[in-house]
Order: structure tokens, then sequence, then C-alpha cells
């Protein structure tokens, strides 16, 4: 589509829309035809693949000493089962990080320092340990550029979930929507935007896995993890 110069005049790529839009193209004759139509059923083969494995995920973790806190993350705004599952597994036991501050750490999500002296520098963030696990918070982040609010998908996954677990997923929505903006409306680069979102994203992660795996801790969990 690129060589042909050919480009969606939509919002959205890769959407219903889109897939409509593409049934409409015409490359004449010749073997552009040909070739469109070999990546296009490529592109929803991979499509569908990744359906089926996204649907076996829950039920392979059916049992799991984690499950628990796999379904209390769900009640993070930009984390779904995919996401949480995956985030879980990078991690292992969140309980083996006594403080927050220590999963951001192990994440890479800690601005480096450079000292020298009496003199510190901090630059960028470290990229440490688990990139895929960053990668899914970071990919989490961008949903706090919108209003906190609860929708019907989020009501739906917290409706079984503890009422302290709830409670700190909107204590989460209400402090990275605001933090968000106020990065945002300063003229921070968005990604460096996203990357501060998703490490303060990662001490309510650390938080709400303490909760669901030791009920009684919540209130002191909740509180040391924004010390």
């Amino acid at each position: 589509m690129l060589r042909h110069d050919v480009r969606y005049p939509g919002k959205t790529s890769w959407s219903k829309s889109f897939y409509v839009w593409l049934g409409t193209l015409n490359f004449g004759y010749g073997p552009a035809p040909t070739a469109f139509t070999e990546y296009w059923l490529a592109v929803e083969a991979s499509d569908q693949r990744l359906d089926r494995m996204n649907q076996a995920l829950p039920a392979s973790i059916v049992g799991w000493r984690f499950e628990p806190v796999v379904a209390s993350l769900l009640a993070l705004r930009g984390i779904d089962a995919v996401s949480a599952i995956g985030l879980v597994a990078e991690i292992g036991d969140l309980s083996r990080f006594d403080h927050p501050r220590k999963l951001m750490g192990y994440l890479g999500l800690v601005p480096s320092e450079h000292s020298s002296g009496d003199r510190v520098s901090r630059g960028s963030i470290t990229k440490t340990s688990n990139a895929h696990a960053r990668r899914l918070l970071t990919e989490a982040a961008w949903n706090y550029r919108f209003k906190a609010r609860i929708g019907r998908r989020a009501q739906q996954r917290q409706r079984d979930l503890p009422e302290p677990i709830r409670a700190m997923a909107w204590k989460a929505q209400l402090r990275l929507t605001e933090r968000y903006a106020a990065l945002q409306k300063r003229g921070v680069q968005i990604n460096k935007v996203c990357v501060a979102v998703a490490r303060e994203l990662a001490g309510f992660v650390w938080s709400i896995g303490q909760t669901a795996t030791q009920p009684r801790q919540s209130a002191n969990n909740y509180s040391s993890a924004h010390e």
C-alpha cells in the first residue's frame, strides 16, 4: 500500500472500518492485486492465531497460585487479561519485593544516576531487567490520557473483586490521569509522560498484588506504596 501511495483516510487502522476499506481497494492488473491479497490473508491468519491464543490464556491459569493476583490486576485501567497474565508471568511473586520502588527498579523504570563528588545528575530510565513487563506497563499508561471513569467493561471485570482492590484501582485512576494531564500540560514529551505514569502504575500493581495475596495487610501496603 505504501509503495502504491495508498493511504487510509480514516483515523484508526486495523479497525472494522479499516478492514471494510481494504476490501474496496483496486490495484488494477498485474502482480500487485495478488501480492496485496496474499499479504491481507497473512495478516488475517495472524489475527486469528492471536485471537485463539488470547482466548486460551485465561483457561490456562485456572488453579495457578497467582490466579487471584491476575484477577485483581484486571481492576486497573489499561490492563486486560493478556497483559495481567504477562505481568505476573514475567515478574513472578510480587511479595518478593518489600517496597514498590524495588519493583520499579527491577522493571528498569527508575531514572539512571551519574554521581561525581557532590554532584548528582539523573538521566533516562535504566531499562534494566524485564523489557516485556516494562513494555506492558508503558502501553497501559497510554490509557490514562483519558478522564477517570469506570466503564461497563471495567465494571464487569471488577464485579467479583474485593472492595479494597476496587477502591485502590479507582484511586490509581484518579492519581494517574491527573499525573498524565499535569506532565502533558508542562510540555513533557509524550513518551516520557507514559514512562512516568508507568512507573507509578508499577506501584499500584505492587500494592494490588500484595493485597490479593495478603488481604489483611491491604491498608499498609497501599500507604507504603506511595510514601
